[in-house]
């Protein structure tokens, strides 16, 4: 195996960055090169890459990717610079060697061509020598009488303030072009700047969702992922206005320090060229450059709690292959009924009136209770939207069979699928609203299967997921649902092309012609029966098939993640054992005997052999949790339902940097602030909840107005913090909210502050 000089050279660094053994970083380096997936190499070429995991196998495909951008942009600088015949030995250097985007761009400026400027200007005037003698600080020039002989009215210039003006301009943007100069005040801005948000004048009203940031000053390296973006989005919306700046005197005290060499009349120029350079140049440049480099930081902090939260509601526990009864619940509309079988197939559908104003009660619960009994209904799945806990509470009334389970189903994005070319495909002849009830049942049963229907994007569990970059969104976004695909395996034979798409190797084309190949001959018996399909060649094969699953295959192998290129070593353990490889899935006795030590060759190790001998006891194993059913507290539908210092179950829906919002059954999710996930105050709330998982809360506040609801998980909510327990947050320079210290405070108080603490 071998890697390009450039890949070489870029996997050097990259084992350098993450204390990673370089032969590991070639080996992964390659294997992208050559098209193998993130799965596929994590899972099966472990041997070659020291068992990194996925996580640490996208990071070098991302920092290859940077690397090679940046090289790019080398390559483009060189060719710039020895075109105008200024390419020098030192500078050639000095660019190869710069580790950053910024460190090149630095080195290019002063080489940069240029719209005019009022530096060119004064050059055209011919003032650049007297910007050269002073520059050079030699104390015994008298200033005024040498830039008196530069006054030439031709040239325009007439006075000797405007010859020394002229001089400044030049010496102004020399000094913005310097490389130690950019990369001083760089630091400053990142050391002591502050992100300051105002409100636009007029706009109170109009931004009143921006209210938090009409007055906020904080420290930029400190502003969290969301503050930013929010921030951001208020600029973007007219609503605020946004800086970020380091305080004035020092940096252009860091300038002096750096330019100022003497003293007099020649320093005082310099100065006064220095104090023009910061203001018109260069914190414009630098604050520019910071707003795109924090934008990318909050960018990838957003991204990556959507990506955390979206692994969690992919990898909820699935039901199972059940009969399913699903309810899109609806008041005046009615509710939309489908009846699913243990495959998810559509066998009936029809319309129930519950609810005002039909009232059809009576008639509705028939309806169910005939379905349950003539499709054998095992589960029945009601949508969490409008009418969801009326349409649970009428359900529960019928007096259904215990073995018939009731379940709240998370809908997000299932109108986006009702309405999507998939859903029409699907379903040609139904209308939207039977598409969304279908996509509610077979959630239930898997919400794996369902929810690659959907884009991302739509489900509901991430963070200014709008705002962000859109391409590095969607490639975190499709590692996420490639990597659940791949750990939970696909059954071939039933999968739909969209879950199929989603298996290493696989596209869009060859997970069709799979389904084709299917529907035209018959379930597949094998995974060599796969090499059949159209376009699914050796290279393919080999990167698809140990992620594949034939349940009722001939080789039981077949229905496991021992990948087929392992076969022959499973057979051999087999043989030496004196066994049927059916018996050795099926005895630990068996198993224990195996000494692995023996099937290690220069290829296969051991971190492959007992993969291989752990897929061997749980062939095809769901690495999801087992489904556990989960119920609201019954009499709390609505928000008007709510009482502060109630105690509710819920779920948790989104995971945020600021805290967690939970579906309490009421039709509107409420917010446990990151200071109340727990009575130790935390930083990161992915320590303490993640999507899906069941909560106990506290209502702390209801704006029933506003449809706000706060809450907290912790063991006493109304109780002050302790000094240890308070979030570190950005302040406002003139916050006044700060309680009184009485000697006691009445429950009312408590929790006005408890409310105002929340607000911010």
């Amino acid at each position: 195996m071998s890697v390009d000089q450039n890949l070489s050279r870029w996997t050097e660094q990259i084992a350098r960055e993450f204390s990673l053994v370089q032969k590991n970083v070639d080996a992964v380096a390659s294997l992208l090169e050559e098209g193998a997936t993130i799965p596929f190499i994590s899972r099966y070429r472990k041997e070659m890459t020291g068992s990194m995991d996925e996580v640490m196998i996208a990071n070098i495909r991302d920092r290859i990717e940077q690397l090679r951008e940046l090289d790019k942009r080398k390559e483009a600088v060189i060719s710039s610079i020895e075109k105008q015949g200024k390419l020098t030995p030192e500078l050639l250097s000095a660019i190869a060697k710069a580790e950053t985007l910024a460190e090149v761009e630095d080195l290019y400026l002063p080489y940069k061509p240029k719209r005019k400027t009022r530096a060119s200007a004064a050059k055209e005037k011919g003032l650049e020598p007297l910007a050269e003698k002073i520059f050079l600080q030699n104390e015994k020039v008298d200033v005024e009488t040498f830039a008196a002989s530069f006054i030439d009215a031709e040239k325009g210039v007439n006075t000797l303030e405007e010859a020394l003006e002229g001089a400044r301009d030049i010496m102004a943007e020399w000094i913005s072009e310097n490389q130690e100069a950019r990369k001083n005040i760089r630091e400053l801005f990142w050391k002591e700047g502050v992100v300051e948000s105002r409100l636009l004048k007029g706009k109170e009203e109009e931004g009143q969702k921006f209210k938090d940031y009409f007055e906020w000053t904080e420290p930029v390296s400190k502003t969290p992922s969301h503050r930013m973006l929010a921030m951001r989005r208020g600029e973007k919306e007219g609503i605020l206005i946004l800086d970020i700046y380091p305080n004035e005197e020092t940096s252009i005290a860091t300038l002096d320090r750096q330019f100022i060499k003497s003293s007099g009349a020649v320093a005082e120029q310099i100065a006064l060229a220095i104090k023009d350079c910061y203001k018109r140049l260069l914190r414009p440049s630098l604050e520019t450059e910071v707003r795109i480099e924090s934008k990318m930081k909050a960018d990838e902090e957003a991204i990556k709690v959507f990506c955390t939260n979206l692994k969690e509601l992919l990898l909820a526990a699935p039901l199972g292959q059940k009969n399913v009864l699903a309810i899109d619940p609806g008041f005046r509309s009615g509710c939309k009924v489908v009846c699913l079988d243990k495959q998810g197939k559509l066998l009936y559908n029809t319309n129930i009136y519950p609810h005002e104003p039909q009232r059809e009660s009576a008639k509705s619960k028939g309806i169910i209770k005939d379905l349950c009994e003539q499709y054998n209904i095992e589960a029945i799945a009601i949508g969490n939207g409008t009418a969801s806990r009326e349409t649970e509470s009428f359900v529960r009334s019928i007096g259904l069979t215990n073995r018939i389970l009731i379940v709240m189903v998370n809908e997000s994005g299932a109108s986006v699928y009702s309405a999507s070319d998939v859903a029409r495909e699907e379903f040609p002849t139904h209308d939207v609203t039977v598409r969304g009830a279908v996509s509610i049942g077979r959630r239930l049963t898997d919400p794996l299967a369902e929810l690659v229907k959907i884009d991302p994007k739509s489900i509901g569990v991430g963070q200014y997921q709008h705002d962000v970059d859109q391409i590095k969104l969607k490639q975190g976004l499709d590692d996420v649902v490639m990597s659940c695909v791949n750990s939970v395996g696909v059954e071939v034979n039933t999968a739909s092309k969209e879950l199929l798409a989603y298996v290493s190797g696989l596209n869009a084309s060859i997970a069709k012609n799979i389904v084709e190949f299917r529907n035209q001959n018959g379930p597949f018996k094998k995974r060599e029966d796969l090499m059949q399909v159209p376009r699914l060649g050796e290279k393919v094969f080999e990167q698809a098939a140990g992620f594949l699953r034939i349940r009722e295959a001939e080789n039981p192998l077949d229905a496991s993640a021992v990948h087929p290129e392992s076969y022959v070593i499973v057979e051999k353990m087999a043989k030496d054992l004196g066994c049927e490889v059916k018996d050795l899935m099926s005895s630990t006795e068996l198993r224990k005997q195996l000494d692995l030590t023996k099937y290690i060759t220069d290829k296969v190790g051991l971190p492959t052999l007992t993969d291989i001998v752990a897929e061997l006891e749980k062939p095809g194993r769901d690495p999801r949790e087992s489904f556990e059913v989960f119920s609201f507290t019954e009499g709390v539908n609505t928000i008007a339902d709510l009482k502060i210092g109630m105690k509710l179950p819920g779920i948790v829906t989104n995971v945020t940097n600021f805290g967690a919002f939970v579906d309490v059954g009421v039709h509107q999710d409420g917010l446990v602030h990151i200071s109340h996930l727990s009575d130790k105050f935390i930083k990161d709330p992915n320590e303490v909840v993640t999507v899906q998982q069941k909560v106990f809360v506290t209502v702390t506040e209801v704006d029933v107005p506003r449809k706000r609801i706060a809450l907290s998980m912790k063991a006493d909510p109304f109780a002050e913090p302790t000094p240890s327990a308070k979030p570190q947050k950005g302040k406002r320079e003139n916050d006044r909210r700060k309680p009184d210290n009485k000697p006691e405070q009445s429950m009312e108080e408590k929790l006005a502050l408890l409310v105002n603490k929340f607000k911010k």
